[in-house]
């Protein structure tokens, strides 16, 4: 059997239908495209989006400025100048906190802003804090105890 001796299956193959060729051919006169308007007319027709002149919905529509984070990460904040109150050299925890009262919801880990002044010693216990909180509570005589998970920190053994 050479390769111009193949030929397909019995039954496999179909005519095309011959659109247009007449009323008796079954899509004669308009094709299937119905009666007049662009859609009927030959050639590409309008772009996506395209409302006959109107002004379309991406442009009617005001723009997002931003697209919302898909993993947000959400903090329990307290600022430097609301633990005055507490006596000096207490541990400051999100727990501690929020028995006193200052905190009195729990969203997340703690993070210490850096908003107020502080002038009594703290041992502070918090995954976040900012420049600005570290500086003053170490200037008041504090100390901070950065408790973020280091497990997933590359080591420098490897």
């Amino acid at each position: 059997m050479r390769i111009h001796e193949v030929n397909p299956q019995k039954g496999s193959t179909k005519r095309r239908r011959r659109i247009g060729r007449g009323i008796s051919a079954g899509q004669g006169a308009s094709g299937g495209f119905g009666m007049r308007g662009q859609k009927s007319r030959s050639g590409t027709g309008t772009k996506a989006g395209f409302e006959g002149g109107q002004m379309p919905l991406y442009r009617r529509v005001p723009k997002l400025k931003h697209f919302p984070l898909v993993n947000p990460s959400h903090y329990t904040i307290i600022n430097v100048g609301k633990l005055n109150s507490l006596s000096p050299n207490t541990e400051v925890t999100l727990e501690s906190l929020m028995e006193v009262g200052l905190i009195t919801s729990n969203d997340g880990p703690l993070k210490v802003l850096g908003n107020g002044e502080l002038t009594v010693p703290l041992t502070v216990r918090a995954p976040k804090f900012t420049a600005s909180a570290k500086a003053k509570i170490e200037s008041a005589g504090g100390s901070c105890q950065d408790l973020s998970d280091t497990s997933n920190a590359p080591s420098n053994n490897e």
